[in-house]
């Protein structure tokens, strides 16, 4: 059975597990990010190519201070923690999103972690990190318009496959399967334009109790799914 090339995942529930077990939302955070270690140990394991996880929106901004300041000292801590893993794993990481905005010393080290993995050829991590989807699409129309401007490509040479190439995701293909855990029924200003045709998955489960059974599962219900990208069904 076909395996998703690319799936992406946006990681929902860390706060309302955490309160379920009647803990602090930080404690939601760290469990979560097991579960991060173990999707990435899980989806190398079933032969997924890349892996999108939506760690840190635009939107995320406008949390507590408290909170977004423990966010990104976890973030720090644990891709220090992690690179190691990911070299002994051949794992490549790559970011996409807006980096100014995001501390200096996350900076350093996601620098450093995507350099040092440049050349590893199993599969592809990508962390969306200060990431929104409009965002990305107007940074996307901007930097067109001055190639544009500039005499660089013509405006009636601007195609989809042409304003694809502006996007952060310039060179990762788009989602076979998206994967939504806690239960909300929307895609949160996450991917847009890249999840046009992807097959979508969403459980009840909080990210944090989310597995590899689950995963196993939700690549089972994508490989029921009839891809027609808009034709007809087949017979």
């Amino acid at each position: 059975m076909q395996i998703p090339q690319h799936i992406a995942m946006i990681m929902d529930g860390n706060g309302r597990w955490a309160k379920q077990k009647h803990l602090p939302r930080i404690a939601g955070h760290k469990q979560g990010v097991e579960t991060v270690r173990n999707m990435v140990r899980a989806c190398d394991d079933l032969g997924v190519r890349f892996l999108t996880l939506y760690t840190f929106s635009t939107e995320n901004w406008r949390r507590t201070k408290i909170e977004v300041n423990f966010l990104m000292q976890l973030l720090n801590k644990q891709l220090n923690k992690a690179l190691q893993e990911l070299q002994e794993n051949n794992v490549r990481l790559l970011t996409i999103g807006r980096q100014d905005g995001l501390p200096k010393k996350v900076l350093e080290v996601i620098t450093r972690a995507v350099d040092q993995t440049k050349n590893n050829t199993g599969l592809t991590l990508i962390l969306a990190l200060n990431y929104g989807s409009r965002t990305e699409i107007v940074d996307a129309a901007l930097a067109m318009c001055r190639d544009v401007q500039n005499g660089n490509i013509s405006s009636e040479a601007v195609t989809e496959e042409v304003f694809n190439r502006y996007l952060y995701t310039a060179d990762i293909p788009d989602p076979d399967l998206l994967i939504r855990t806690g239960g909300e029924m929307r895609l949160s200003n996450f991917l847009l334009w890249q999840l046009s045709y992807s097959e979508i998955y969403v459980t009840e489960k909080f990210w944090p109790d989310f597995n590899k059974q689950d995963l196993k599962e939700a690549i089972a219900e994508f490989q029921k799914r009839d891809r027609r990208f808009g034709g007809v069904k087949k017979i």
